[in-house]
């Protein structure tokens, strides 16, 4: 894959929060791009020729020197880096097949699959796999990690409900911290380790909670309708931030931990377009950061706090491309 690393100068963000926009990769799918503890690389998925499926690569925070650090098996999702940079965690269904599983049938409609083989690994840079943090029956993804506490936050259907979960970096003292009926996913944490944000559907009426328990019986999950919740590291005082009725995912708190910033398609609730948007953790002060008119999401602050990654497809030469991009935080 050409490396351009190509400043976009034409490009700044509505209100002017985001300059300097550089795009890291080029061609693919490239998504969920992750910083390293000193800000020098970045984790993030992609799905490219020869592979099939995403799987997990590091690149210098330059856009260079990308390499796969996943199995090439599997499907992978949610690379992040540990506290020591030295290692990531990552979940992949290579253990169950080495194939990748199969996609969604999307006529049911745009859903996510929840695959039952996927577990979460911890690595090393050169892709050697020295831990398996989770084995228990059905999903087990969507780890970040508060590099302060060391405490790993993720999604995992071992309660037999998708819950939020809390472990070790070594797997150890396990801990399930959400509890209400449906989807709870994509957690962050806030940068002391005392907050966390995620991502939540918790279907309000019987007919879309039965829709959502047919669902997860195939392994799917709708993410069309999700709004973001705060609560304590620990998942008590839990509180809705957004109530849209639409799809807002990807949050990640602010350096000081005073804002969250995430994706929403609010502009209309059924459509493709997501943009990037500020918002309080009391759910006030909603400002919009993004207008590129295409997808764009998976923002994430880099270390220092002045600079941002994200995911889009802005520029893309084809359908279904989405690249990695970096830019100045005003």
């Amino acid at each position: 894959m050409r490396l351009p690393c190509v400043l976009l100068a034409a490009a700044i963000a509505q209100g002017g929060q985001l300059t300097n926009i550089k795009q890291l990769t080029a061609g693919g799918q490239n998504a969920e791009a992750y910083w390293s503890p000193d800000g020098k690389q970045l984790v993030f998925q992609s799905t490219r020729k020869p592979y099939e499926c995403d799987q997990i690569f590091v690149m210098n925070a330059d856009g260079s020197g990308q390499r796969l650090v996943s199995t090439g098996k599997g499907r992978t999702t949610c690379g992040y880096f540990l506290g020591d940079g030295k290692r990531i965690v990552y979940a992949s269904t290579h253990e169950a097949s080495a194939a990748c599983p199969t996609p969604p049938d999307r006529s049911k409609g745009y859903l996510w699959g929840v695959f039952s083989g996927f577990d979460i690994y911890r690595a090393t840079l050169d892709g050697k796999i020295d831990g398996k943090l989770t084995d228990s029956p059905g999903y087990d993804a969507e780890a970040t990690v508060n590099w302060k506490t060391g405490d790993i936050v993720y999604t995992s259907l071992a309660s037999g409900d998708l819950d939020l979960w809390t472990m070790r970096a070594d797997g150890s003292h396990k801990k399930r911290i959400t509890k209400s009926p449906g989807y709870d996913g994509g957690a962050v944490y806030s940068r002391d380790g005392k907050t966390l944000v995620w991502r939540a559907n918790h279907p309000g009426t019987p007919e879309t909670m039965a829709r959502y328990r047919e669902l997860l019986k195939e392994n799917l999950t709708a993410p069309m309708k999700m709004e973001l919740v705060a609560a304590r590291a620990g998942g008590r005082n839990a509180r809705a931030i957004t109530d849209f009725g639409c799809a807002s995912f990807a949050p990640t708190f602010t350096p000081d931990g005073k804002k969250i910033l995430f994706a929403s398609n609010k502009h209309n609730c059924d459509g493709r377009r997501f943009e990037l948007f500020l918002i309080n953790p009391d759910g006030s002060g909603l400002e919009q950061i993004t207008d590129f008119g295409g997808f764009t999401s998976f923002p994430e602050f880099s270390p220092d706090g002045r600079k941002l990654v994200f995911c889009s497809d802005r520029d893309a030469k084809e359908r279904y491309e989405f690249n990695i991009f970096t830019a100045e935080w005003q």
